[in-house]
């Protein structure tokens, strides 16, 4: 895909539906589509994306809302599809800038956002819709259609405007013998089709594998037979909202005389609100307090935990790092029940190896069929392609490479390849009669949230991180005469980060001295200058000696 130019999209002219990206296109998260007609917005999803390897100490990544940060009064409402963290993670960051803007979703997905701006302290307005249901929201007509997802409660919202029709589907895949009975309604598919769809936002993450994506309830046989034959404790990582994995991991443990604790903040929280709302059967006296599971026997336990990403603070980590109360050793047996996302291979596959190293049975993925995607793999979108006929399709939620997979497949079944639209997060697209095009390429940035900061880290912040990480640190301190510009004391010089001594400075210090009386001798006395001559002369120095590029950081002090 070749990157867009940037370029500052006209005018909207009345009649016609403008369709934004501000996340979720070449990348796994930040799910986010602002939709505008008449002089409103509406945004449907407002997800994170989790940071990789190589944005040392960010929390979350947020979308850019600069482009609505002015607008935020035209705002109708935010429409969130289902409630994982790449969909409504980002919600309390956008609250934080209009707290009334109102929120829209089905009863499960409200009440895990709710209870994550309880956190925040924002009490949202809510609006609860179900399938085949149908609200105004300002100028948009939204309709909302059941879509089986590896969370219940999720939902396809076609939008209806003078301009045309889009329809965005979340994501979803077309499991025929769902665990909650919640099928994907391709009658209404069929019909929206029938009406036609202008323009066809698809979940595009599993657009590169082939056939259809196995049943969901071909996990519970393979996990009740691995925690059957576990001689001790059993470690069950997964999703802290994936609901179905956790009902199955509560009904082949009851089956086996075992009980069920559950670890994390987010899982515990999670799972008390969807067993609340009856999302979540659980068994009578299964579950246990954490405490209190300690002191059962080894055999009869079952701990649920965060952390299947391999994400450095989450239980599952601490627990290979012998850094949590529960330390795995010979004959337990942990199961990773997810996904890998793109970009966590590396960090699961560091888990997995500490488990192992520690004696731990690991069952993943990889081994055993312990999870099955919840996104609609070639064959399904080939499916819906067939059923809507969408005039414009626009692959969303998803890296390249699945865009680019999504979109073959929609010209395969027959849409031209100039309505097939392989945009970037930002992409601004106007429909009208049918017809959709890009009009502009918004400037987009990284949001990251770094502790209590938001916004405030920079791509540049983020180097220095890697520099320090990786190559390590140098301070030098100097002190001139500031008449004269001649050293008085120093240099001194400490590193960090290094295998060498100290000492081995001691060869660049007289280079240094050298070069600060050249500068001296030329008349230069600014203090910046000086250090910048300092940091020039160690850092090729370091270059061509120890073969490394550290942070350098010079210190000139005139008395």
């Amino acid at each position: 895909m070749t990157p867009i130019t940037v370029q500052d999209p006209p005018a909207l002219d009345p009649g016609t539906l403008r369709v934004t990206p501000l996340g979720g296109l070449g990348e796994v998260g930040r799910n986010m589509t602002v939709f505008e007609h008449g002089g409103k917005l509406l945004v449907i999803d407002c997800g994170v994306l989790f940071p990789e390897e190589h944005q040392p100490g960010v929390d979350l990544i947020l979308p850019d809302f600069e482009p609505i940060k002015d607008r935020l009064d035209d705002i109708v409402a935010v429409v969130l599809t289902h409630g994982h963290e790449d969909h409504i993670g980002a919600v309390p960051y956008l609250l934080r800038l209009k707290p009334d803007i109102p929120l829209v979703g089905s009863a499960l997905t409200l009440a895990l956002v709710e209870a994550k701006l309880k956190e925040h302290r924002i009490k949202p307005y809510t609006l609860l819709v179900a399938e085949g249901g149908r609200e105004r929201l300002g100028p948009f007509d939204c309709e909302f259609v059941a879509v089986n997802h590896s969370i219940p409660d999720a939902l396809a919202v076609a939008v209806r405007t003078p301009a045309g029709m889009v329809l965005a589907t979340g994501d979803f895949k077309m499991d025929q013998l769902p665990l909650d009975d919640r099928l994907t309604d391709l009658r209404a598919f069929a019909r929206l089709g029938e009406e036609g769809v202008d323009l066809f936002l698809v979940d595009s993450t599993n657009a590169d594998v082939p056939g259809f994506t196995p049943l969901e309830r071909s996990i519970g046989p393979v996990l009740d037979q691995v925690i059957g034959k576990a001689p001790r404790r059993v470690i069950v990582a997964s999703f802290s909202s994936h609901v179905h994995r956790v009902q199955q991991v509560l009904d082949a443990a009851a089956a086996h005389g075992r009980r069920v604790a559950l670890l994390g903040r987010s899982m515990v929280r999670n799972m008390s609100i969807a067993a609340e709302l009856g999302y979540l059967n659980v068994p009578d006296g299964v579950l246990i307090d954490y405490k209190k599971a300690r002191e059962l026997p080894d055999n009869r336990i079952v701990y649920m935990s965060t952390g299947s990403q391999g994400e450095p603070m989450a239980v599952l980590s601490r627990m290979a790092n012998l850094d949590h109360e529960i330390e795995p050793g010979p004959g337990d047996t942990v199961i990773l029940a997810s996904s890998l996302i793109p970009g966590n291979e590396n960090a699961v596959y560091r888990v997995i190896d500490g488990l192992t190293k520690l004696g731990a049975n690991v069952v993943h993925k990889g081994n055993a069929k312990v999870h099955v995607s919840g996104h609609a793999a070639a064959g399904e979108l080939l499916y819906c392609y067939n059923i809507l006929q969408p005039r414009n399709v626009l692959p969303v939620h998803g890296e390249y490479r699945h865009l680019m997979a999504n979109a073959r497949l929609a010209q395969d079944t027959g849409i031209p390849a100039e309505r097939t639209i392989l945009a970037e997060n930002g992409t601004v697209i106007d429909l009208r009669g049918g017809d959709a095009r890009v009009v502009g390429q918004l400037d987009l940035g990284f949001v990251y949230v770094d502790g209590s900061t938001v916004g405030e880290i920079t791509d540049a912040d983020l180097k220095d991180r890697r520099i320090l990480g990786e190559e390590g640190f140098i301070s030098v301190i100097v002190v001139v005469d500031a008449a004269t510009g001649q050293i008085i004391t120093g240099p001194e010089i400490h590193a960090r980060g290094f295998a060498e001594d100290d000492s081995v400075f001691d060869d660049v210090k007289p280079k240094i001295a050298a070069a600060l009386a050249d500068a001296a001798h030329s008349g230069v006395r600014d203090q910046h200058a000086l250090a910048q001559v300092v940091r020039r002369t160690i850092g090729r120095w370091v270059s061509q000696r120890l073969r490394r590029r550290p942070m350098i950081v010079p210190l000139v002090i005139e008395a």
